[in-house]
């Protein structure tokens, strides 16, 4: 299922993000770039204010594709808009914790995500990630796997003795 964040929602559900706005996005990027690739979904993000410098309108970062709202507009017209113009509005999941723009997206057949739930998934996958990524590193071959591959190349075993 692809989803569609309100990515201001998200980044309010994080003390302290509003300091340091252009690194509150990029911490949100990160963390759902890691999350859609732990889950294999695909994941647009709309924010409110102008665009950066390194994630224009409509860009991807790390399969992520970043949206912002239009001049003069707000992220949640941005995002009924993208709501309105989606075929399968049944299968996308809007992130927000913004009532009236939750209350529109269901009218319209979507399904909506709490900004704080969405959060814990993010967590969740990061830890997911960070777990398996050791145990990939550590593991090692098993004898009958070694003794395969040193057959395959010619290698005795007793050659390293």
């Amino acid at each position: 299922m692809p989803y569609l964040v309100d990515g201001n929602n998200v980044m309010g559900q994080r003390v302290g993000w509003h300091r340091d706005k252009p690194g509150a996005r990029r911490r949100l990027l990160d963390d759902v770039a890691r999350f859609a690739s732990t889950m294999r979904v695909s994941v647009k993000v709309v924010f409110d204010g102008a665009p950066e410098d390194h994630f224009p309108d409509g860009a991807r970062y790390r399969g992520v594709q970043v949206f912002y709202a239009a001049r003069g507009s707000d992220a949640d017209t941005r995002i009924k808009a993208m709501v309105d113009a989606s075929r399968e509005r049944r299968t996308l999941l809007v992130v927000t914790s913004d009532r009236a723009l939750a209350d529109y997206v269901q009218r319209c057949g979507a399904p909506v995500v709490r900004a704080g739930d969405f959060l814990r998934r993010l967590d969740e996958a990061a830890t997911a990630a960070d777990d398996a990524a050791p145990r990939r590193a550590s593991e090692k071959p098993s004898a009958e796997s070694l003794n395969h591959w040193m057959r395959y190349f010619g290698v005795d075993s007793e050659d390293d003795e």
